[in-house]
């Protein structure tokens, strides 16, 4: 763990940096885009940096050092991560993330302190989707400056190959995710979990686990045997993430989780978690469940409510279930992958973080 703490140290002094040299760019653009340099700073700051540890980890299983160009690609990962929550939060329209006010909220304060024309929602909309775009360009950047410094060229095709397809993917999961919480009406219940389960893969799985995991791998030089079998391990151990953070998204603790209790309720979210509720509930349950969930002036009753009939129909045991079985399945893959014993060490040590996870 001594390791990956200096690592977070590396990634947190190479994001400073990589943001620092960028602002003279920005403002010889325009003054105006100096929000764009405060919450570029403010949502790169602290986060337990987890993709950045899973891209090191994978690159880990090829190498005993961590050079520099390596940090950037892990470094790129926590940009482009920052941009999927800054573009998922305007389509949840999330008041907050990590405790603070989100980009698009952030927006709107500027707008209204401004005294601008037009509405405040539609210019934190439109300026929140711009700086997604602008991290997006910022992690593609830093990748690129990254894997320019790796001198085995086929590990640096075989890493772009592997970034390029989890953009899709999550851009694709997030597609999916819109669909899941508009298109409930007219779908067939029992399709809802296989959907569910779909959006869990795609949206989140993959891009929090598995590609950080091949992507340093695959930039360390790893054999596509070796790529698969750091598949199978990041597969399951993603949906274990995810499903976990479902669970935190309707009981988790604010204190902890900087979001309201409650919050995938008010959103409507169409989670692996409400599919298995309604397998259990009577026609009359699951249309009042339908009428409840996206409403956003859900009280605490109703709230505590919903959170009782997920767990009185069993939902919430078999989803910890679930989770069990998904990092049982990391665990074997681990065991059986044959990688030195620091890098299982380092794989062992992510298994048990995922299945403790609380925020």
């Amino acid at each position: 763990m001594r390791d990956q703490d200096t690592w977070v140290e590396r990634v947190n002094t190479r994001l400073d940096q990589f943001i620092t040299d960028r602002e003279s760019i920005v403002r010889e653009v325009s003054p105006d885009l100096e929000p764009f340099l405060e919450f570029s700073r403010e949502f790169l700051s602290g986060g337990k940096r987890f993709r950045a540890r899973c891209a090191l980890l994978g690159y880990g299983t090829q190498n005993e050092s961590t050079p520099d160009h390596v940090i950037d690609v892990a470094s790129a990962l926590e940009i482009f991560h920052a941009a999927a929550l800054v573009h998922d939060d305007i389509m949840d329209k999330s008041d907050t993330r990590r405790g603070a006010p989100s980009a698009h909220r952030r927006f709107e304060k500027l707008h209204r302190e401004s005294g601008w024309a037009g509405t405040s929602e539609d210019f934190g909309t439109s300026s929140a989707l711009l700086f997604g775009d602008l991290l997006l360009a910022f992690s593609d950047e830093l990748f690129s400056t990254g894997i320019a410094a790796e001198t085995n060229r086929p590990a640096v095709r075989a890493s772009r190959i592997e970034f390029d397809r989890m953009r899709i993917d999550v851009t694709a999961g997030q597609y999916l995710d819109i669909v899941e919480e508009r298109a409930w009406p007219v779908i067939d219940k029992l399709d809802a979990l296989t959907r569910a389960q779909r959006v869990v893969v795609y949206k989140s799985a993959k891009y929090s686990i598995e590609a950080p995991l091949v992507i340093g791998a695959a930039l360390g030089g790893a054999t596509p045997e070796q790529l698969e079998s750091l598949r199978a391990i990041g597969l399951p151990l993603g949906i274990a993430f995810q499903l976990r953070d479902d669970l935190l998204g309707v009981f988790g603790d604010p204190a902890v989780t900087g979001k309201p209790a409650g919050d995938d309720l008010r959103e409507g979210k169409r989670t692996v978690l409400i599919a298995l509720a309604q397998q259990e509930l009577p026609a009359t349950a699951i249309r009042l469940m339908d009428e409840l969930l996206g409403d956003s002036d859900l009280d605490d009753s109703q709230i505590s409510m919903l959170q009782a009939t997920l767990t009185n129909t069993g939902a919430v045991d078999k989803l910890e279930e679930v989770i069990e079985q998904q990092v049982v399945l990391a665990q074997k893959a681990i065991a059986s992958a044959g990688f030195s014993e620091l890098a299982t060490q380092g794989l062992t040590q992510l298994a048990a973080l995922v299945s403790q996870r609380a925020s």
